[in-house]
């Protein structure tokens, strides 16, 4: 497959009154076209960040210090605003947490889809335009595509009309109505219940595999991503701390985060009543500690990690983490055991669904 999009050492930070915070500190990452790459982490991990940078959104007091973004082999921090308006929306679009705060509530459903169609269009040559006829025909076709009951009803509607998981499904729909090549989807599902998330989850997949699009989708929550990545990247303090396919990551994780993040999520085979959680506080990005950002929080922590920040040490061609415990002079120290019985439950789990299915 061709890499669609490639990021190197990138480093972001905001100016403030305390100083310079320092919110990405130097990550590397690559998607191949048609992949979905998870990017999962707490708030302030650096994630939203991340993808802000690819659409040149960020906030006035940004500096990007370093790195290279390269989208279909282009850097994107070297464009200008107007060759970014010529691909935001066509080439890469972006569902964003709240849909509410995505849409102009006094203008009508139909108004803000056909909007983004025919403005996009217009960018294109004469005789492949978009006419109002065409957008509207076009846009009925999208909500009947994203699950919207009634649409030729719905087209005239306002959304204060809709519910939480309709809206979000009018933002998706107004996100793909360009046929993007990069979808990124940032916490999409963070403000819906749960039946409603399964649902919008299901439909960016479907969506995904039916445009043949490259999806990002950020999250802070691992539990989330289980069915819809193929690949994971953990950030931890503006850095990867750990990437690998899902496999490795729900199979095989070997960062004591990541230990960390899959121990916090629900699991219906525990018999644990308590939910793991992660002691501490993320630290302060304006003085970024000098070892691993993550020591203070690590029971597993060594001296090492106070003094010197580990590399990305690899543990297969897919698979990589950035923690001291995978150097070879290290102790062996195993995953916690409630790790060790959802990884057990999870491929009981999957053994089960793998024979249903023939």
């Amino acid at each position: 497959m061709a890499t669609e999009l490639e990021i190197k050492n990138l480093r972001i930070s905001f100016r403030t009154d305390r100083g310079l915070v320092h919110a990405v500190r130097g990550i590397d990452l690559s998607v191949e076209k048609g992949e979905t790459l998870a990017i999962v982490g707490e708030s302030g991990s650096g994630k939203s960040v991340t993808a802000r940078s690819l659409l040149g959104i960020e906030a006035p007091n940004c500096i990007i210090e370093s790195g290279e973004v390269l989208f279909q082999g282009r850097n994107l921090l070297a464009y200008t605003e107007e060759e970014f308006n010529a691909i935001r929306g066509r080439k890469i679009a972006m569902v964003f947490q709240d849909p509410l705060s995505s849409l102009d509530p006094i203008a009508t459903i139909g108004s803000q889809l056909t909007e983004a169609m025919i403005l996009t269009g217009r960018r294109k040559p004469k005789k492949e335009r978009i006419t109002k006829e065409k957008a509207y025909l076009r846009a009925i076709s999208i909500m009947k595509n994203v699950g919207i009951p009634e649409p030729e009803k719905r087209f005239k509607q306002y959304p204060f009309e809709f519910s939480g998981g309709m809206r979000q499904r009018i933002v998706i729909a107004i996100a793909v109505a360009a046929d993007p090549d990069l979808l990124i989807c940032d916490e999409p599902t963070t403000a819906l219940d749960v039946t409603i998330q399964a649902q919008i989850l299901e439909l960016i997949n479907t969506l995904k595999k039916e445009r043949k699009m490259t999806v990002i989708f950020i999250t802070h929550d691992l539990g989330v991503v289980a069915n819809v990545a193929d690949k994971v990247a953990v950030m931890y303090a503006g850095k990867i701390v750990e990437k690998g396919t899902i496999e490795d990551i729900f199979y095989r994780p070997a960062h004591p985060y990541t230990w960390a993040l899959l121990s916090s999520v629900p699991d219906p085979d525990t018999k644990e009543d308590m939910l793991m959680a992660i002691p501490g506080t993320p630290p302060d990005m304006i003085n970024p500690p000098h070892g691993d950002a993550f020591a203070a929080r690590n029971p597993y922590a060594m001296k090492i990690d106070f003094e010197r920040e580990p590399p990305l040490f690899k543990i297969s061609d897919t698979h990589s983490a950035a923690t001291w415990l995978l150097h070879p002079d290290a102790p062996e120290v195993a995953p916690p055991d409630a790790i060790t019985a959802r990884i057990i439950h999870m491929k009981k789990r999957e053994a089960a669904y793998n024979a249903g299915q023939h």
